[in-house]
């Protein structure tokens, strides 16, 4: 027997009398989740399958990050393509897929300037040093505070749970990261009262998406930006869930008709494979100099063929047409579901297809229902189920989806479950 396997036989001997005994054993994998009783083995387009043989409708779509469904065909030939070829040199190098894809995103949005990473988290936490290292370069260093907003949710590092200020994310950790002012959700008078002398920016989700989904009125977004012109702020976005087409615009401040400072991005930018990305202007990336800021793993050729696979979709002249048509046949029959089953759902919000039912019962009932009955959502903040399907699906996914959750209020109601999409 190998030393490896001797070890490996002598720590489950230890293990094993205190399983029978009751007492508790950590699992292999970290129990930080509190996962659902499935486990999936292959996907194809809006669909999910189980080890078991189930097949779920996706409706939550890895948490808005399958934009394009599963195995979409363009991303397999990308990802396929580029494994043959290289898959990591780090940053010391040029990485042609990052130029290129930089160049794109800088032409179809408001930023002159990209830095790419692994996630959401990673993309604020560039956001939030940048805002920071602005005004450091500007000759005010003091100004490094950024106000943030109730409901926020921005990452799980300790500057980003700082900043979206949730007490359950937040306890346990240690003394919260300093900087970071949060006021009530849209309350433009707390903004006004909490600007001073060391505040640096703004950052909000124009759609809060783990708060669950509060979209932020145009109006609101532009007296924002109003506040950081006047107030020489800068304006910082999250993104991460709303963007890439979600809303039925390539971005969803789009909407408001107001640009940001900076924005991170991330989740549907890599279809599934992990990719993050901090946009921003000239003036906003100032500070922003070689040897500041870096990754070993972020805008790997990986990361980059996939990203720009995925744009190469998502920019195509029809798709965000398509996007808004669905969206809005989706919202119109969760509003009928919602009429019909009012003791199970009080309200349908969002926009696009960044979708919640703001629930009556606990969410997590709604969630377990409609799972048991092949179709996948997902939890939020406020009591909400978030619907946050692949762009891609058609009507005739809606149909299907409906009629899944119309049984399933039935069924948390003992009501008969009559009611047929349009």
């Amino acid at each position: 027997m190998l030393h490896s396997e001797i070890l490996c036989f002598a720590r489950k001997a230890e293990v094993f009398p205190r399983l029978l005994s009751g007492i508790s054993v950590i699992t292999p994998i970290l129990p930080t989740y509190a996962r659902a009783p499935v486990a999936f083995e292959k996907g194809e387009g809006p669909y999910l399958f189980a080890t078991d043989g189930r097949r779920f409708l996706d409706f939550g779509a890895g948490i808005a990050v399958n934009a394009l469904g599963h195995a979409h065909p363009h991303l397999i030939a990308a990802l396929s393509e580029q494994a043959t070829k290289l898959w990591h040199t780090s940053n010391l190098y040029q990485v042609p897929g990052q130029q290129r894809l930089a160049e794109r995103l800088v032409a179809a949005t408001f930023a002159d300037t990209v830095f790419f990473c692994n996630s959401g988290a990673e993309a604020l936490e560039c956001s939030i040093k940048m805002a920071r290292k602005y005004h450091a370069h500007h000759g005010a260093p003091q100004r490094f505070r950024i106000i943030t907003f109730e409901g926020a949710f921005h990452g799980r590092t300790l500057a980003t749970i700082a900043a979206g200020g949730q007490k359950k994310y937040l306890d346990g950790f240690g003394p919260k990261v300093d900087g970071f002012d949060q006021v009530p959700f849209l309350d433009l008078d707390a903004v006004k009262c909490t600007i001073g002398r060391e505040t640096a920016g703004i950052l909000i989700e124009p759609i809060q998406g783990e708060g669950g989904i509060r979209p932020v009125p145009p109006e609101a977004m532009r007296a924002l930006r109003e506040l950081c012109d006047e107030h020489g702020l800068l304006l910082l976005l999250d993104e991460v869930q709303s963007g890439m087409g979600r809303t039925g615009k390539l971005f969803a401040h789009e909407w408001s008709g107001i640009t940001p400072d900076i924005m991170a991005i991330a989740k549907a930018l890599g279809g599934g494979f992990p990719v993050g990305a901090c946009l921003a202007t000239e003036k906003a990336a100032a500070g922003m100099t070689a040897g500041v800021h870096g990754t070993t793993f972020g805008g790997n050729p990986l990361a980059m063929a996939v990203a720009n696979a995925v744009l190469d979709v998502v920019l195509e002249p029809t798709f965000l047409a398509h996007v808004n048509s669905v969206a809005n046949y989706l919202k119109q029959q969760l509003a009928m579901i919602a009429d019909k089953h009012s003791e199970v759902i009080e309200d349908v919000r969002g926009q696009g297809l960044m979708l919640g039912l703001k629930c009556r019962i606990e969410n997590t009932k709604l969630i377990d229902a409609l799972r048991e009955r092949g179709m996948l959502a997902i939890g939020a903040g406020d009591n909400v189920v978030r619907i946050l399907p692949p762009l891609i699906i058609e009507e005739a996914h809606v149909r299907e989806a409906v009629a899944i959750l119309n049984d399933a209020c039935a069924s948390l109601t003992h009501r008969p479950a009559k009611v047929a999409a349009k």
